[in-house]
């Protein structure tokens, strides 16, 4: 396919995948200014632990969450997809359940366990079961709207979490960050647009590269669980299987596996999320790793 030619390519755009890229900075920008308005308890500040409960694209806000106020805030942050919920869940613990439809069973079922344990209710949800569970709570829920697949409500899905962080006093005001991610997206829409010819375009050079392949994402630190979210988007916007591995433990197990079988070497693309900000060490290992392979 010739991915200059943008009729083909929005013929093969069915969700409007491309608007919803584009829309992004728009949509933190707007996600942060909403958050703003939520009051949140002041016994929440007393959290001991924060649990987010959520599945697919509604947890992918909690796991990035995760990893990128890992150095500053001083609780822990655990991302729940499954039914259950940890012994550890207790009335010190402040549950989030994250959710679009606000209908995703295993959120709901986690949700409740988490609530019989004791833990303090907060809800991010544009309504649905999850909506009408927080008002019986008589709880804080933030609500968002945004027109589109789960997988494209990255914003709606990360920006308030880190805005009920700020609220609460776990982490600094981040209002000067949040508005430097946004002018960076907006400039990369310059250099990776679909108007911008596959010669000057890195996106649709990559994207060559994957096609027909199985893509394998490495990331470490702050962009380990980025490398998840390159995985989850692979399955779900191309149909594509992915697969997706974190640094420095895939040096651990991994990198032993690569000799067989040898017939899936010509398959399989490896794609490494790089940052100045890797711990100096990774830094190495991905050189390394890079050799080895």
């Amino acid at each position: 396919m010739n991915l200059d030619n943008l009729t083909a390519i929005h013929l093969r755009d069915p969700k409007h995948m491309l608007e919803r890229i584009a829309e992004l900075p728009d949509e933190c920008e707007k996600a942060w200014k909403a958050v703003q308005k939520l009051n949140l308890p002041d016994r929440y500040r007393q959290a001991r632990r924060i649990i987010i409960v959520g599945m697919g694209g509604s947890a992918i806000g909690g796991a990035l969450l995760s990893t990128l106020v890992a150095d500053e805030c001083p609780v822990p942050i655990f991302v729940n997809r499954d039914y259950t919920v940890p012994a550890w869940v207790d009335g010190d613990t402040l549950v989030i359940a994250s959710s679009y439809s606000g209908n995703t069973e295993e959120t709901l079922t986690a949700f409740e366990a988490a609530l019989a344990r004791g833990a303090m209710p907060l809800g991010l949800t544009t309504g649905g079961k999850l909506g009408l569970r927080i008002q019986e709570l008589d709880a804080p829920v933030h609500y968002f709207s945004y027109k589109a697949a789960p997988r494209a409500a990255l914003g709606h899905s990360l920006i308030p979490l880190l805005g009920f962080l700020c609220k609460l006093g776990f982490i600094a005001d981040k209002s000067a960050q949040v508005e430097e991610a946004v002018t960076v997206m907006r400039s990369w829409q310059v250099e990776i647009k679909e108007t911008v010819p596959m010669a000057y375009n890195r996106a649709k050079q990559l994207a060559t590269r994957l096609h027909g392949r199985l893509p394998v994402v490495y990331g470490a630190g702050y962009l380990s669980e980025v490398a998840r979210r390159w995985k989850g988007q692979f399955n779900e916007n191309s149909k594509n299987w992915s697969f997706f591995e974190q640094l420095p433990e895939l040096n651990h197990n991994a990198v032993v596996g690569y000799e067989h079988p040898a017939d899936l070497r010509k398959q399989m693309v490896v794609v490494m999320l790089r940052s100045s900000l890797d711990h100096p060490r990774n830094q190495i290992r991905f050189q390394v790793t890079q050799e080895i392979l």
